[in-house]
Formats: structure tokens, C-alpha cells, sequence
């Protein structure tokens, strides 16, 4: 019903106001599945949370880490989600039941992790102080494939103190940032020491390499065509890059060319940004800001700013935009809530009935020549049991705007969870007594809960450290 009451063609491109909040623990990270109805948080204390977009609720929780969840990514289906921590781990969930699907350990925490756009047994992680990997899980046991962080050299005749000095800057590389082209047949890597890779996922060699920036480079996203590429770095800029056909017969790396479109930065105050994303269709670019609390929104045909979007007074982490819609979503640093901007959609009341037309000021009503002609009383109850007889589906699902088929079938949809405990969303504050309230603490109710609570009673807080009794008064 809401649908039907908006103007589509009203609405604006990009966000404009905080329309939600949402909070379960301490969240670190987001991202959306393809289809846009499901958004997955990762916590601080190891649980990835999958939230129902339609109601704004906790749609399953999945525990299986002991540390901070840094990175999260869906397959294209949607049924498998691959989480990775701190605690050297990467599990691939599936949704169908919510059980661990295939779990990956590493010698080294993960930076970040990217499931393969077409095939998710396939996955490319950056590791910390570690060579990046690419991991096949289609047999029973994993395989793990090193790739380079060394770029490509191309002066192969230089004299012994030069290959010496080359190599050990090359020693220095250490990946950063990974993910795969639109086809998956490359990765895209960038490295500390603000250089671009790409690397054939075949062959496991380095095809092209550049220096893009100078400092380290953090985030890689590409658009739904996998034409553009954005990249966040430490030197405090933001750019795109326009991405060749990586995929095209007989592609010769040497010729490879990768322009620069735009460069994003706050030339007065020198901000720095903690995470950037692309909109939908990858007209914008939203980018969150270190040490503030605004969003800011960019343009890219002409590369100007066209909207800061001001919301709670806490410092943003991580910023997702929806992949179909005017919606973005972003997690508190301090609180760790999850705070949901969108466009206030203007209702159409005329939707309601198809003869139902708004007008803007008094028009004179022609009547028609039948409109209140009165009928007998038995045709009018004959048109009643007439329309009552007409069988009306309710159990055929009509498909959306087309992008939720997959190809081969139907796109994989969530079951419902009957277990209220698991899908609830936790509020700060909970419930002890009448007139008692308590702060919930990190984890509670998981293992590794903490064990100090925080009361408020009275309007006054009082602690319960550990090993200490309450006094009564």
C-alpha cells in the first residue's frame, strides 16, 4: 500500500534524512544482499545479524566468531553469506537454515573478504601482514592460493642495484583491499603503498600494475556494471576510475589503460574519510567522515558535492547505499546503532481509487448521465454475490521489478524464523523491575558475557562490579 501511495518520479536520487534506527549490540560493518531486501551487521562481539528491510527486524542471527566481524559479503542467490573476523576465521553461511556452510582459518586477522560474483565456493581474502589468498571450496577440503602484492615490473634489463632496490620495496608490498570484477575472471587488489593490481584469477599472476596514490589504500567498490571503480586511500582523496573490459578477446595487459575521472577531498578542513560506497545506478558517491559526524554526498558527472546529510552527533563507520534504492545506511562508531537515511515519499492519494484525481484548487463537476440513476435492490445484491464468487489468489507471489530473478529459477527467499529469542532486535535499556532499568551490556545472554551491569534506578546509576554483592540500604 505504501508503494502504490508514492511518486516515484518525485523522488530524489539520494537520501535526504535519518527515516530509521535500528540496533542489535555493537555493530562493525554492513552490507546488503543484491536483491536489497536484506541487510547483514557485523558485530563486535563475533555475531553477524541479517535484518528484514521490510519490517525493520531481525531476520536471523548467526554465531560462530569470537571477535569483531571486519568484513561481509553475499553471493549472488543470496542463500550464502561469507563473514570474516578478527580472529583469523571466515565462515560461509547458509541461510537456508542459518548453519555454517564451510569455515577457512588464516594465520593472520582479515582485512577484507569478497565471495566470487557467479560461484560462492570461491572467495579472495586480504589478510594482515600476510599475502592475499584466493580460497577454493568446492572440494572437501579447502585450497588456498597465494597471490602476489609485488607489482609488475616491466624493466627486466636494469642493472643488479636497481632489481636490488626493486626488491626490496617489493618485500615492503602488503595487500590491503580486494575484490573481483563484474565476470570474476580478475581480482583487483590495492596495496600499502598505494599501488593497483590486477590480477588474472586463473593464472594467479599480476596482468597490470599502477600507483594510484600515495598512501594506503582501503576500500575497492565497483558499480552494478563493474565499469567504474572507487578507491579510498589514507592521503585523504577520494577517486574513480574508469575500469577496461578485462574480459575481452585477445586484451593485451601492456595496453591497458585505467583514467582518472574524479578526485573527491575536502580542500578546507582536510578531512579524512573511514568508508565510501557507490549509489545505486553509481551516479554518486557517499563517503563517511573521520572525526565528524556528516555524510557527504557527491555527484560524479560533474564532480561537485550536492548534499551533506547531518544525523546523530557520533562519528560514522561504515556506509552501505541500497542497491535499488534511494537509501543509505551507516553504523555509529561510539554506539554502534544503525542509522538509515531515505527519501520521505510524498503520498498519492489518487491511488486509492482510479477515478479519485487531485486538484489543486475548485474545478466545477460535469455530472454524468447515469451516475445516480438508483437500481433495483435485487441487481444491486445479484453484482454483489457475483463478485464474491470470483476466486482471488493470495498465495502467487508477483516478481518485483525484475531483478530479483536469478537465472535458472527463482531467487532464493529467507524461511521465516518462529524463534522469537533469535529474531529480536535488543534495545539499549531493558527491563528489571517496575521503576528499574538497566543498560544492556555487550554480549549479554552469548558466551563471553560481561560481567559488570549497569542500573539505573531512580534516576541514579549504580554498578555491580564483579565479585561485589549490592548493599541494601
Amino acid at each position: 500500500m505504501n508503494l502504490l501511495l508514492s511518486d516515484d518520479y518525485l523522488l530524489q536520487d539520494y537520501p535526504e534524512n535519518i527515516t530509521n534506527t535500528i540496533r542489535s549490540g555493537h555493530t562493525t560493518c554492513l552490507r546488503f544482499n543484491r536483491k536489497g531486501d536484506y541487510l547483514a551487521s557485523g558485530r563486535v562481539d563475533g555475531t553477524v545479524v541479517v535484518w528484514d528491510l521490510e519490517t525493520m527486524g531481525v531476520a536471523r542471527k548467526l554465531r560462530g566468531h569470537r571477535a569483531a566481524i571486519t568484513s561481509l559479503s553475499w553471493s549472488r542467490c543470496g542463500r550464502y553469506l561469507l563473514s570474516a573476523c578478527q580472529g583469523w576465521r571466515a565462515v560461509l553461511w547458509d541461510l537456508q537454515d542459518g548453519t555454517r556452510y564451510r569455515e577457512v582459518r588464516f594465520r593472520a586477522p582479515i582485512y577484507t573478504a569478497d565471495l566470487h560474483p557467479w560461484n560462492h565456493n570461491k572467495f579472495v581474502a586480504s589478510i594482515f601482514d600476510e599475502a592475499p589468498s584466493l580460497v577454493d571450496m568446492t572440494g572437501p577440503s579447502d585450497v588456498k592460493h597465494t597471490l602476489p602484492s609485488a607489482p609488475k615490473r616491466t624493466n627486466t634489463d636494469a642493472d643488479a642495484a636497481t632489481k636490488e632496490k626493486q626488491a626490496k620495496e617489493d618485500a615492503k608490498q602488503m595487500t590491503t583491499a580486494t575484490v573481483w570484477t563484474a565476470t570474476g575472471d580478475h581480482i583487483l587488489a590495492g596495496t600499502n603503498k598505494g599501488r593497483f593490481n590486477i590480477i588474472d584469477a586463473n593464472t594467479h599472476e599480476i596482468i597490470w600494475s599502477e600507483k594510484i596514490c600515495s598512501s594506503v589504500v582501503t576500500t575497492l567498490r565497483l558499480t552494478g556494471s563493474g565499469r567504474e571503480l572507487l578507491v579510498n586511500s589514507q592521503d585523504r582523496i577520494i577517486r574513480t576510475f574508469h575500469l577496461p573490459n578485462l574480459s575481452a578477446e585477445g586484451l593485451d595487459p601492456d595496453t591497458i589503460q585505467m583514467p582518472l575521472e574524479h578526485k573527491f577531498q575536502d580542500v578546507v578542513n582536510r578531512l579524512s574519510w573511514n568508508h565510501v560506497t557507490f549509489s545505486a545506478t553509481g551516479e554518486y558517491v557517499a563517503a563517511s567522515t573521520y572525526n565528524n559526524h556528516e555524510l557527504y554526498i557527491w555527484e560524479r558527472n560533474h564532480g561537485s558535492l550536492v548534499r551533506m546529510l547531518e544525523g546523530p552527533k557520533e562519528e560514522q563507520g561504515v556506509i552501505e547505499w541500497h542497491p535499488h534504492r534511494a537509501l543509505l545506511a551507516a553504523c555509529g562508531l561510539e554506539t554502534g546503532r544503525i542509522y538509515i537515511w531515505s527519501v520521505t515519499t510524498p503520498q498519492r492519494w489518487s491511488a486509492l481509487a482510479p477515478d479519485f484525481v487531485e486538484v489543486e484548487e475548485n474545478v466545477e463537476y460535469i455530472e454524468k448521465e447515469d451516475e445516480f440513476d438508483i437500481h433495483p435492490q435485487e441487481e444491486i445484491n445479484k453484482r454483489r454475490l457475483d463478485r464474491e464468487d470470483e476466486d482471488i489468489d493470495v498465495l502467487t507471489l508477483d516478481p518485483s521489478k525484475g531483478y530479483d530473478e536469478e537465472v535458472g529459477g527463482e531467487g532464493f527467499r529467507m524461511p521465516v524464523l518462529f524463534n522469537l529469542g533469535e529474531s529480536d532486535s535488543e534495545e539499549e535499556f531493558v527491563a528489571v523491575s517496575t521503576g528499574t532499568v538497566r543498560r544492556r551490556s555487550l554480549g549479554e545472554g552469548q558466551e563471553g558475557e560481561a560481567p559488570d551491569e549497569e542500573k539505573v534506578v531512580g534516576g541514579k546509576k549504580t554498578i555491580a562490579a564483579k565479585g561485589t554483592k549490592g548493599r541494601r540500604r
